[in-house]
This record gives structure tokens, sequence and C-alpha cells, in this order.
């Protein structure tokens, strides 16, 4: 006879555990702490074996009874329902495990060894662990759009609307991780499009008058600071490359005899090698740092260390105790410099961006140009730096 609601709540213990059959296999555990357990009796493969079905009232009479059923079912069906319990509790297991945390770490570790820059690597651990660390140990099949959304708009109130957007296409990126290693099934950022509020662009602070930067030159002459950032920002702008590429320079990338220095692909924005001809004026400032760096491999390193680079912000910094703001001029800001002054005194554009190592959208005119502005761009390079000896004596 099944039990009743009544029977089972009633049920006291006693001196050993005993069984309250509700038929079918099913029956309950009163144990003698007053615990009462459902269990399940089945035969498998010829077998008798047992299955537990968890605590009373945590799991009621019916909650037992739907289970018995479905352990019916799967006996009908050629199935253990023990062994089928462990797998899904493994399955569950496995999913719990899946949080966007791991698969964000996985991501990182799959952009490096696919040759990322370590600019890139550091800036998509920092989004990802560090501004996504609400969503780190959300299982990633469970997480929907409304939690990214929630991430995405406090840091977009914070006034960070640009890290904000790229924030949703890093998570995105995440995701679509997930879902070729089978581990999601679709990507939430995808509704978020046009979510967020345009980001404000502001263009790269920079001195265009010829002038003005006359005056700047002068005073990165006179000032007295560290002088491996003097010879950084005069290398900067002679060579009009990024900083990033400046600070990490290392010595075995310079041929002093041909007068090239070589940028190893990895160390590019553009993910392409760049190599830079040196004035005469560029490979002054050479010779006058070589030395400070003897026994290490930068060019230019840090005032700590000869083994790390200049900081991110060391020549900006410089500028600023210069006395020039950030709205003036930014390390940055020299290539907009170049490219205005060059532009205005009227050198072949082409040229310029060939200098500028911008890429042409177009691959066959891309190649063709790194191939055939050699000889222009070791002749622009040189006029620059003798432009800029004229700023400086008018500055």
């Amino acid at each position: 006879m099944p039990l009743s609601e009544f029977a089972v709540r009633k049920a006291k213990p006693r001196d050993k555990s005993y069984k309250l059959a509700d038929g079918g296999g099913l029956y309950l555990v009163v144990q003698p702490n007053g615990s009462k357990f459902w269990r399940q009796k089945y035969r498998f493969n010829g077998k008798e074996k047992l299955l537990s079905h968890g605590r009373y009232p945590l799991i009621s009479i019916a909650e037992a009874r739907a289970k018995r059923e479905e352990a019916k079912k799967l006996l009908s069906g050629g199935l253990d329902p023990a062994d089928q319990k462990r797998l899904d509790r493994l399955v569950a297991e496995t999913v719990a495990r899946q949080t966007f945390g791991l698969v964000a770490g996985e991501y990182i570790e799959q952009i490096k060894a696919n040759g990322a820059a370590p600019g890139t690597i550091e800036k998509t651990r920092w989004l990802l662990k560090d501004v996504a660390s609400p969503l780190s140990k959300r299982p990633i099949k469970d997480i929907v759009p409304a939690e990214i959304l929630a991430v995405l708009k406090r840091v977009e109130r914070s006034g960070r609307r640009e890290t904000a957007r790229r924030l949703r296409g890093t998570i995105g990126s995440v995701f679509r991780f997930a879902i070729v290693t089978l581990r999601a099934e679709n990507d939430p950022t995808v509704p978020l499009r046009g979510a967020l509020l345009v980001p404000q662009v502001a263009g790269r602070a920079a001195i265009t008058d010829e002038g003005k930067f006359g005056s700047l030159l002068a005073a990165i002459d006179d000032y007295d600071g560290w002088p491996t950032i003097v010879a950084a920002l005069k290398f900067l702008i002679l060579t009009c490359v990024r900083p990033g590429e400046v600070r990490g320079a290392v010595r075995s990338e310079f041929d002093i005899d041909k007068a090239v220095w070589s940028i190893p692909a990895e160390r590019m924005r553009m993910r392409r090698s760049h190599e830079v001809p040196l004035s005469r004026q560029a490979l002054d400032v050479l010779e006058d740092i070589w030395l400070l760096s003897e026994g290490g491999e930068l060019v230019f390193p840090s005032i700590r260390s000869k083994d790390r680079p200049l900081s991110e912000n060391a020549l900006n910094s410089a500028l600023r105790r210069m006395g020039f703001t950030k709205d003036e001029v930014t390390a940055h800001g020299f290539r907009v410099t170049a490219s205005t002054i060059l532009n205005t005194r009227g050198f072949d554009p082409d040229v310029i961006e060939a200098v500028l190592a911008h890429q042409d959208p177009n691959a066959i005119r891309r190649a063709y140009n790194r191939a055939s502005y050699w000889n222009q761009r070791i002749e622009l390079m040189q006029q620059w730096a003798d432009l800029l000896d004229e700023f400086r004596q008018k500055g």
C-alpha cells in the first residue's frame, strides 16, 4: 500500500533503522537519529541494485515517486539508473567547472600562442580578469545578455565608454571561443550591439605649428631628466614610430652600418615588420645613448633596471615636467605632428604613409609601396631630421 504524507511525517525513529515501503521498489529508510531517506531497489542484468533519491522532506513523496518512474523508464530502455545518475552528476560538475573565468583564461592563452603582442595580451587579461570579474565564477552556458549589460553599463557610467565598447567585443570573443570548443551555444553579446553610448573620440594631442614645435624641441634639449628619456623623446620624433616601439627597442634590431632599424612584426601594432631608415641625427642619438645600455638588450632601459623598458607614462611625464599639458602634446602625438607638417609642406603622401607604417587596404598596392618607397623614405627621413634642426633654431 502506498505511503501517505501523514505516515511519512509521523514515522518515529527506533533503536535500529527500518523501512516503509511505497511500492515499485521505492521505500523510506528511517534512521535511529530521525533522518529519513528515499531508496529504490531494482534489478539490472540479473543483479539487485540500490538507488538513492535523497532525503525527506527535502525530497517529497511526489518527487520521490517521479524519480522512481524516471528510473523505470531508463530500465525499460536498457540503461542502469545508477550509472546514469553518476553520468548526470559528472556532466553537472563539468558544466559547473566551465566558468567564464576558466574559458577566458584559455582564450588568453590561445591569443598568446597565436602571436598576439604583449600589450594586447595584457590589455585582454585586464579586461577579462579585472573589469569583467563579476562574470568570472558564472558557468559560461548560464550567462545571459542582461548580466553582461550590467557589467558594461557599470564601466560606461564611470565615463569609460571606449573601455565598455572594447569589453563587449572581448567578452564576445570569449563566447565565440566557447562555442567552437563546445562549451556554449550562443554569444549573448550579440543582442547588446547598439546598447552602449558612442565613445567620445579625442584625437592625440599634438603641436602642428612649426614654431611651437621648435620650442618643444628646444625644451627637450634643455631637459635635465634621465638621459634615456631625453634620448627616447628625440629618437621618437626623428623616427615617426609609436612610443611602444621605441620603448621596446633592442640592440639587435639595429644595423648601424646600414643605418636601418628593423622592428619585428610582433612589436608592431599591425603585426607587420617595419624597417626605419635612420637619419644622421637619429644615429647621433643612438651613439650618445648606446654606452648607457651596455650589458643589456634594451636601447632605452628604465632608470631602475637595464632589463626593463621605460614605463608607458615615462615620456608623457617628462613632457608634463617641461610644462606641456596633456591637452597640448603627447608622445603619440609626435606622429600627428610629422604627418601634418610633412603633408602641409607638400611631401608625397604615399611616402609619408609608408614612413608611418600605415597599412594600405589594397594588398597588392601595399606590397608595391613597401618595396618601391624605400629610397624615398630614406630621403624623407633625412629631410624631416633637417627640418627639426631648423625648427629647433627658430624655437
